[in-house]
């Protein structure tokens, strides 16, 4: 199943991308987000997008002992890109443990900001279950606090998808989707993945979880 929505919070956020999770075998539910709003990210329509606030998508997945969630932004873009930190943006990942879904029962934080050193970066990530105080350390690193880990970096997007067979299904009235074209197959996008224990949302780790990702921007184009 794949959902996404919108919110706004502030006047300055950008779009959510919202998916469901049952921590149990075999339930999975993935959403996407890429390039929206497009009057905010998507060059065609901005010539300014906002590309470090665009989120991508969500992933979430768990073995038998914890929760992995990855939060894509700032894609998909050419491999020649850096990745993209900006001290401007706070993101969110809200979890609903207990009806309704769009319930924050755990609000996941994070943020970037300038390192020590030129060209160097760092990662706050606040309000993660059972982990005392903030997460903070350089990107391109795992950190660890608590039976957590957290690492943001660039990487090269996982999303699949046939752009071109889209575009041709659209024009020609047919299905022309291509299994081998993959429009993300060579771009990068950043990340965040966690990995927290699953014990730490109830239910002894067999929780429900909705979750739902956010972006907002301080002093942003709006």
């Amino acid at each position: 199943m794949q959902r996404k929505t919108k919110v706004a919070l502030a006047a300055a956020t950008t779009a959510s991308a919202l998916g469901a999770l049952l921590l149990v075998p075999g339930q999975l539910a993935l959403s996407a987000d890429h390039i929206d709003p497009p009057a905010r990210t998507d060059p065609a329509v901005d010539s300014t997008p906002d590309i470090p606030a665009d989120i991508a998508d969500i992933y979430a997945f768990h073995d038998a002992t914890n929760l992995y969630l990855i939060y894509t932004f700032g894609g998909p873009s050419a491999t020649t890109l850096p990745a993209f930190y900006d001290r401007d943006v706070l993101n969110f990942i809200d979890i609903s443990t207990s009806p309704p879904a769009t319930s924050a029962d755990v609000q996941i934080r994070f943020k970037f900001g300038p390192g020590t050193g030129p060209g160097e970066w760092g990662i706050q990530v606040d309000n993660v279950p059972g982990v005392n105080g903030s997460i903070v350390g350089p990107v391109e690193q795992i950190l660890s606090k608590d039976g957590v880990r957290v690492y943001a970096g660039l990487r090269d997007d996982p999303f699949f998808f046939d752009s071109q067979g889209l575009r041709e299904s659209r024009a020609m009235g047919t299905i022309r989707f291509d299994k081998n074209r993959n429009f993300f197959g060579a771009k990068n996008i950043t990340v965040v993945a966690l990995e927290i224990p699953r014990s730490r949302f109830g239910n002894n780790g067999n929780a429900a979880l909705d979750i739902s990702v956010r972006s907002a921007r301080f002093g942003g184009q709006i």
